[in-house]
């Protein structure tokens, strides 16, 4: 398609989405509910269609030459499309938080200002790989009353498109408005230039994927991003710590899936017990097949370490791999994940309350945690049900985004007739 092809069928994607915000907001918990449910079964019944599309692309991936890793990303079989629409009716049974009041109060005067949650609008969502991605996020923003404009990568087109469909197709007897989940049907990449300068229509954007696409929906976004950076995630072994629980957590946190954002990545030690400790964690993580490369006090400690870089401590390595870094004290273990952390996760290991309290306070992430792996940064985890992806940001959500951080708020003021100007009230 030409640029202008792309611009005016996005534009049009646009115009749609914004009136079909307008039903969503209006519509209760229960008819919400009631259509993701019909959703899922259409996932369900649409099995067979999008096995065939998913076959298109795993095929497609092959002769590019794709990595067992992306095309295991990319691949479906009847148990993940039913996981995917168990999923949907898993959102489905989450409470609604549209309306949910934050806070109120009546002023002197008699105004009553109620704060509610009210839905964001139309949020534009730019993912890769992962054909899921298609129903996760579709079916949490229409929870939250919020119309979606979703696009895809290439290497999933084909499987995006069916997944896309057999929403729509199963959503729309139930009740779902036209336009409320639209998937651009091309991967031009004058296709997320155009989505990202739509600001007239779209109140958010969201990228999921690699730095590179983060990096380029931020310098072409004219409307609010919420993004999620690296994942270098620290764990600090306090001199108190339980050396023990130190281990277990941190081969939890490495070690049980590296390859996601809230794997562990670095590791500092305090000095003072770092001879008794750094042995027992290098056994252990030898064990698992963990390359450990160390700072000169960490070396010193374990030979077999390999030279630890500069830029080893800024590095996600989403991998078995493992930087470690022998420090003075807290303070120093606090400096240096304030400098090289992407703000994401960090963890305290250590049984002094004191140490942990300032640990918390002190340090400038998303999620941190006390005597706990990191890999429990997680929406599903956190209670939340489901989740759109873990924000760095700080404004407006920050760490897992469940259905609540797809909501903005609005007041609500109700009265009796009053005026500002009390005269012309006095008179009425």
């Amino acid at each position: 398609m030409s640029p202008e092809e792309i611009h005016a069928s996005i534009y049009a994607m646009g115009q749609n989405a914004r009136k079909a915000a307008l039903s969503l907001a209006q519509l209760s918990a229960e008819k919400k509910s009631e259509i993701l449910r019909a959703m899922a079964q259409g996932l369900r019944d649409a099995s067979t269609e999008i096995l065939e599309a998913n076959a298109q692309d795993i095929a497609t991936g092959e002769a590019k030459g794709l990595s067992g890793a992306l095309l295991d990303r990319l691949r479906l079989d009847s148990v993940r499309i039913e996981s995917i629409a168990a999923g949907v009716d898993q959102v489905a049974d989450l409470p609604d938080p549209v309306g949910e009041e934050l806070e109120s109060i009546t002023r002197p005067n008699g105004i009553f200002i109620e704060k509610v949650r009210v839905p964001i609008g139309v949020i534009g969502i730019i993912f890769e790989s992962r054909p899921n991605v298609t129903s996760d996020a579709a079916v949490l923003c229409l929870k939250s009353g919020n119309a979606t404009i979703l696009r895809g990568g290439s290497e999933a087109i084909h499987s995006n498109k069916a997944i896309a469909n057999a929403l729509q197709s199963g959503g729309e007897p139930a009740g779902l408005p036209e336009g409320a989940i639209q998937l651009i049907p091309f991967t031009d990449r004058e296709s997320v230039k155009v989505l990202a300068g739509m600001d007239k229509f779209l109140d958010l954007i969201i990228p999921r994927g690699g730095k590179g696409l983060i990096e380029t929906v931020v310098s072409l976004a004219r409307m609010p991003v919420i993004k999620h950076y690296d994942g270098i995630c620290h764990a600090f072994v306090d001199q108190a710590a339980d050396q023990n629980l130190a281990i277990a957590i941190i081969d939890d946190a490495k070690t049980q899936k590296p390859s996601v954002c809230n794997a562990l990545e670095t590791v500092l030690v305090h000095k003072s017990i770092a001879e008794e400790f750094l042995p027992k964690l290098a056994e252990r993580l030898s064990a698992r097949g963990v390359e450990i490369r160390g700072d000169a006090a960490t070396r010193a400690i374990l030979p077999e370490a390999i030279e630890a870089t500069e830029d080893d401590w800024s590095t996600e390595y989403l991998d078995l791999i493992i930087s470690v870094k022998v420090v003075d004290s807290l303070d120093a273990a606090i400096d240096h994940i304030n400098h090289y952390s992407s703000q994401h996760s960090e963890v305290i290991i250590t049984t002094d309350q004191e140490s942990a309290t300032r640990f918390q306070s002190a340090i400038d992430s998303a999620c941190v945690f006390h005597n706990v792996s990191t890999r429990f940064a997680d929406g599903e985890e956190f209670g939340f049900g489901a989740e759109i992806g873990i924000s760095t940001d700080k404004l407006h959500a920050r760490g897992p985004m469940g259905l609540k951080e797809l909501c903005s708020y609005q007041y609500k003021i109700s009265g009796s007739g009053q005026l500002k100007d009390t005269e012309r009230q006095a008179g009425f």
